[in-house]
């Protein structure tokens, strides 16, 4: 299954299947809503059943195989007559899309949070047509971040996604909703500026190797192939690790671009004390828009740190491997405890996610195939809990017109389904056996045991907050006096009810079979792993 896979531009068709929506939407007229609700909603699933084909057959990525398309996209040539001996020299960037068993996990739930969103965007009240516009380039955009194979490829993706965001947040957010935009954009262009000088160095250090479309000797390319890249930089004999070499890669700079690195996807992530646009993003954006912000983009930083910092600089992230458990265990106290004093439910959100990206960052500072195991699923787990927490507060917010705990209260009696969802979500949230939050707690903790037993007892420390103030939100928007004015708040209608079960699906089915995660992201674990080993 896997040739009958490689032979067609299936992960072009994954990636770019949203514009076809585009498209469509573009040619229907602005006043037809219910149309462009219809498009909006049933392009999400042209990807997301593309991507279930490739999960059905993910046992074919085993043994390191991958499902790939690759060709040179840019070339630019440049002055070889100022080094000797070189016939050619170039600067190129590959059109390199890649499904390894990393990915797999992150692109199927890119698909089902995006698809679940559409069907939130809803509660949307102006402009339809540009919202599913913005929306779907959005959903390209995540989708080539989890499949580039190139540096600079997927840097284009990751800036792909800020411009759409951007207007999604300013234009059909809350009050305060440009100021959330710009300080969103202002961290993350920062942020971006930093990681385009970290895949320069490595590009002009490590991406330097013979042109493979010249069997001559004397060709040669600068390339930001990642697979180039990681082969020179975890190879002892590398010609970049020879201080004659033209093109020498330091300790120092290794370092250098580590932590370069880290800032970076930091920002994204975002470790603390990167963190404060995050929480403008999550009280002033609108509830679909939280849900892909929370449940997927805040993965791409967690993502690449694994893919271009932990695989790439294997050395220097056992080097600071300790730095990394501190920063990993103060977002999750620091997250647990603003959490618990926060009288906003949003904000309480925000404040929990800033905590459960913490276990990321334990979980790759644990160094073994357990830790790393769960920092993965703790990506997915999170962005399936996020994406179904602000899912419920999109339905809270359009019949109540706020989320202030202490202007809520006993709308379980008028909403039970809602308030049982909310609560099992909390439950998720907190770590209850059986839900998928357990699970990637529960594996991240036991691989920092083994290595740093002071983090992993304090990093619990921090679900024991998260039980108080999850639970402290959830009960007194569902129960106590409730106020006259929601007596006759009605229950979920079936366009939220079909998003809500499928989520909660989700969150059940990997919190009773881990495997489904698991599973597909064993053999890239180990690789990450052997990494290690040589270089370490």
């Amino acid at each position: 299954m896997l040739n009958i896979l490689s032979s067609m531009p299936l992960l072009t068709l994954l990636t770019f299947s949203p514009l076809l929506g585009v498209i469509v939407l573009l040619c229907i007229p602005q006043g037809r809503t219910r149309a462009i609700q219809v498009t909006g909603i049933v392009t999400t699933f042209v990807p997301l059943l593309l991507a279930l084909i490739i999960y059905g057959n993910y046992d074919a990525l085993e043994q390191g195989k991958t499902i790939a398309e690759q060709w040179s996209w840019i070339s630019i040539p440049l002055n070889s007559e100022l080094i000797e001996g070189l016939s050619s020299w170039a600067f190129t960037i590959q059109y390199h899309l890649s499904i390894d068993s990393l990915s797999l996990p992150l692109v199927v739930m890119t698909t089902i949070v995006a698809s679940m969103a559409a069907f939130a965007s809803l509660y949307v009240k102006k402009r339809w047509k540009s919202y599913f516009i913005l929306f779907l380039l959005l959903e390209v955009g995540m989708l080539g971040v989890f499949m580039a194979r190139d540096l600079f490829l997927f840097f284009m993706f990751f800036e792909w996604t800020l411009v759409p965001t951007y207007f999604l947040i300013g234009i059909w957010g809350y009050m305060h909703r440009e100021k959330a935009a710009n300080q969103f954009l202002l961290y993350n262009g920062l942020g971006s500026a930093l990681l385009l000088v970290a895949f320069i160095v490595l590009t002009v250090t490590a991406g330097f190797a013979p042109n493979p479309d010249m069997a001559a000797n004397g060709h040669y390319v600068y390339t930001g192939n990642l697979d180039v890249i990681m082969k020179n930089i975890n190879d002892a004999t590398s010609f970049i690790y020879q201080e004659q070499s033209g093109v020498y890669l330091s300790d120092s700079m290794r370092t250098f671009v580590f932590f370069l690195l880290i800032v970076a996807f930091g920002v994204k992530l975002p470790i603390f004390p990167f963190h404060t646009w995050m929480l403008r993003v999550h009280a002033e954006a609108p509830a679909p828009v939280v849900m892909l912000h929370s449940g997927i983009l805040l993965k791409m930083g967690a993502y690449g740190l694994i893919q271009f910092g932990t695989a790439l600089l294997p050395k220097e992230t056992a080097s600071w491997a300790v730095l990394l458990a501190v920063l990993g265990v103060i977002n999750v106290l620091y997250g647990a405890i603003l959490a618990f004093v926060q009288t906003e439910f949003r904000l309480i959100l925000a404040y929990s996610s800033i905590s459960h990206m913490g276990f990321v960052l334990l979980g790759i500072a644990a160094m073994n195939d357990i830790g790393l195991q769960g920092a993965v699923v703790q990506m997915v787990s999170h962005g399936f809990i996020s994406a179904l927490f602000f899912l419920l507060v999109g339905a809270l917010l359009e019949r109540t017109g706020t989320t202030k705990i202490g202007e809520l209260g006993g709308l379980a009696k008028g909403m039970p389904f809602l308030c049982g969802i909310l609560l099992l979500s909390g439950l998720a949230s907190l770590g209850l056996p059986g839900l998928s939050g357990f699970v990637a707690e529960l594996l991240s903790l036991l691989g920092l045991f083994g290595t740093m037993k002071w983090a992993s007892i304090l990093a619990a420390l921090g679900i024991i907050l998260s039980s108080v103030y999850v639970l402290r939100g959830v009960l007194a928007i569902s129960y106590g006096p409730r106020d006259d004015r929601y007596a006759s708040l009605k229950d979920a209608r079936l366009v939220e009810a079909v998003p809500i079960m499928v989520l909660t699906a989700c969150i059940i089915l990997i919190g009773l079979f881990p495997s489904f995660v698991t599973a597909p992201i064993d053999n890239g674990v180990e690789h990450v792993i052997e990494l290690f080993k040589v270089r370490g």
